[in-house]
């Protein structure tokens, strides 16, 4: 079916357990902003302050190094090289481990100097610190289960991980109501209920997943590698992950700026940009739905030989993704208030919010087949053109941002344009980037 199946009906059938898992991911994010926002306005600043760090873990772990160690998988098995695909598999964990004992030592070690800098202070950088220490001390959970989800991904499995996740989330949504507000005599944790939530969900998720790698009757077992590990299975995940990673890590440096900025009109500007930008975000995983079929399509096409058809599926998955993507924006750029009204009725909140959709609610469109294309890249095993297109919206948002606040004078405005005008970059280089070698042979 991935090599020679008809290109629509394949990505629907493989990408409907990812659109269901990331529907409930992106229920996941309303639900911690929304109970979140019982607690008051300081409390969801501070969960705006921590939100692009989580995000980054998610991004990192499922589509950044996730795409690497998918991508491997994919391509050794196209080749009919089974022994290289389970090394894949083995080498993804320590990677796994070892990148969860970084996010710890980083965002618990220094967060509250890294929340503090974005213009958290007094009870909002308390509540940002305390959720962010226990988020991240149990982010081994999301490294392990996303990097699990990821293999299984590369083997054309995607039922398991769609499913796994997808019943832990709608547990997590329950937990974080119970331990946020105290529902069903659990402590009411205020802040830290949402973090502890998700580290007992993606626990949950890693065993479950786990559990389908091991045994005889595998798709593709788990287990200590032949000949031990090596530097060329590690390399050929990360030749893709890493990048990614440090793609991602730019991307949210600059919303951490943008953040920043932003900080300078007062807590509510934040919560209300932190609001509008975290419909942003969700487009990520909407895109990944259908991005993480096209890893695995791409890179066993791709590893086959069979460039010609891996192009038409990543076009193909590319434009549904951004026919979503834009319709979201459309109905956002119109209607703000159908996604700001959901989380607070704060008049500054919702006029920076406002502010923010109807700017970039309208290119959207573009963000989600960027998104797509981006995820269909790492299938090739080359992530030069995709790391060109995100540096050059990196740019553009970075300086033009500067520009319309501390030269043009043109305000919040002007710094949203320039944000629109960053996705629209970002779209057009890497839609360039199917032209090239990696995707001709």
């Amino acid at each position: 079916m991935m090599l020679a199946g008809p290109i629509v009906p394949t990505i629907l059938v493989l990408a409907a357990p990812n659109v269901l898992n990331v529907a409930m991911q992106s229920l996941v994010s309303v639900s911690d902003s929304w109970f979140v926002s019982q607690l008051g306005i300081v409390d969801l600043a501070a969960l705006a302050l921590v939100f692009p760090t989580q995000m980054a873990l998610g991004q990192m772990s499922a589509g950044a190094m996730g795409g690497g160690v998918s991508s491997s998988v994919a391509r050794a098995l196209g080749s009919g090289n089974r022994a290289a695909a389970e090394a894949a598999a083995a080498h993804a964990l320590v990677i796994a481990l070892a990148m969860a004992t970084l996010f710890a030592i980083v965002f618990v070690g220094f967060g509250r100097a890294i929340y503090g800098a974005l213009g958290g202070s007094g009870r909002a950088l308390d509540g940002a610190e305390a959720f962010a220490s226990i988020l991240f001390l149990g982010c081994f959970a999301h490294w392990i289960a996303n990097s699990l989800a990821s293999v299984l991904r590369g083997t054309g499995d995607m039922k398991t991980p769609g499913y796994a996740l997808v019943v832990t989330a709608a547990l997590q949504i329950v937990l974080t109501g119970a331990l946020t507000l105290g529902w069903f005599g659990l402590p009411q944790l205020g802040i830290r209920g949402p973090a502890l939530a998700a580290v007992i969900a993606f626990t949950l998720a890693a065993i479950w997943m786990a559990s389908r790698l091991v045994g005889p009757g595998a798709a593709l077992r788990l287990r200590w590698p032949k000949g031990g590990f090596r530097w060329a299975s590690f390399r050929d995940i990360l030749k893709v992950g890493l990048i990614a990673c440090v793609v991602v890590i730019l991307t949210n440096g600059t919303v951490l700026l943008v953040t920043g900025l932003v900080g300078r009109e007062g807590d509510a500007a934040i919560a209300g940009y932190g609001i509008g930008s975290r419909l942003e975000y969700m487009l990520v995983p909407i895109s990944f739905g259908i991005g993480a079929t096209l890893t695995a399509l791409v890179g066993t096409n791709i590893g086959a030989g069979q460039y010609a058809r891996a192009q038409r599926v990543a076009w193909t998955g590319a434009l549904m993704a951004g026919s979503i993507a834009a319709a979201i924006g459309a109905v956002v750029a119109i209607w703000p208030d159908l996604w700001l009204g959901l989380f607070t009725a704060d008049p500054g909140a919702l006029a920076s919010g406002r502010t923010y959709l109807h700017i970039v609610g309208p290119v959207y469109g573009f963000f989600g087949l960027a998104m797509a294309l981006y995820f269909a890249s790492q299938g090739t095993g080359e992530m030069v053109w995709p790391v060109m297109a995100n540096l050059s919206r990196i740019a553009i948002v970075l300086c033009g941002s500067l520009l319309a606040l501390d030269v043009l004078g043109w305000g919040m405005r002007g710094l949203y344009g320039f944000v629109a005008l960053g996705i629209v970059s970002f779209s057009l280089v890497i839609a360039y980037s199917t032209t090239r070698r990696a995707w001709t042979g």
